[in-house]
């Protein structure tokens, strides 16, 4: 039988000296799988280290520029806060104008209002005939078979007047009195002014309370005053305002 062969163990010798006259030299008996082991743990670090250097600098450059995109997106989220904060306040202070011109337009409405209720008020109280349909002092005389009527004596030169705002409808003779004058006050009020005079007026002209119809002379002292109310007769004397 052939005898078994034995394989051989090898070392790597690694020899350490310095330059010193007397310095030793050292050795150390390395196995050769420990010997690849430390060679490639060496290059893995090297490796490991080289690597480190050249991507940890680009990874410092992504950082870098990330950081920056973050600082520049911050500055402009200030920016757009502080344009949108500016813009509340402009609004604010256009919707506070805004109000401020809508409290005046109202007041304005409110006082053209009420001022036009006021005109309105002069005005129906203009058109109603209740003023005294003579300048001066008179007597009166009430007559009450047929259709009602107030006869008053004034004296010479007494004007006769319309007795509230109106209208002229007609002037016409009158066969007791000489003439007469109609007057159409838009209300359902109708005056009739009857005087021997000549009248100052005629049909179409507007009248206003203290408009001159007549001038009493020598030969026209009376005036006969009717009233119409809705196409009827009334007593004039529930509508005249008289004093004394």
């Amino acid at each position: 039988m052939e005898r078994k062969k034995h394989k051989r163990k090898k070392n790597h010798v690694i020899l350490v000296t310095s330059d010193a006259a007397d310095a030793n030299i050292r050795q150390f008996r390395v196995r050769p799988w420990l010997l690849r082991l430390a060679i490639f743990l060496l290059c893995v670090l090297v490796g490991g280290v080289a690597g480190y250097l050249y991507y940890g600098n680009k990874l410092w450059q992504i950082v870098n520029r990330r950081q920056e995109t973050i600082t520049r997106l911050e500055g402009e989220k200030a920016a757009l806060e502080t344009a949108l904060e500016d813009q509340r306040k402009t609004h604010e202070a256009e919707v506070a104008t805004l109000t401020d011109k809508i409290n005046v337009l109202s007041e304005t409405v409110k006082e053209k209002t009420q001022t036009e209720n006021e005109l309105s008020a002069r005005l129906e109280k203009q058109s109603l005939p209740t003023e005294f349909p003579l300048t001066g002092s008179a007597t009166m005389e009430e007559v009450r078979e047929g259709d009602p009527i107030c006869i008053f004596t004034a004296a010479q030169g007494t004007t006769v007047v319309a007795t509230a705002s109106g209208t002229v409808t007609a002037v016409n003779d009158d066969a007791e009195y000489g003439h007469n004058v109609w007057v159409d006050h838009g209300n359902g009020y109708v005056t009739i002014y009857r005087n021997g005079g000549e009248a100052s007026v005629k049909a179409g002209d507007s009248v206003v309370q203290g408009t001159t119809l007549f001038l009493h002379g020598e030969e026209n002292t009376k005036l006969g005053y009717q009233m119409m109310k809705d196409g009827a007769y009334i007593d004039p004397t529930d509508m005249l305002a008289i004093s004394g």
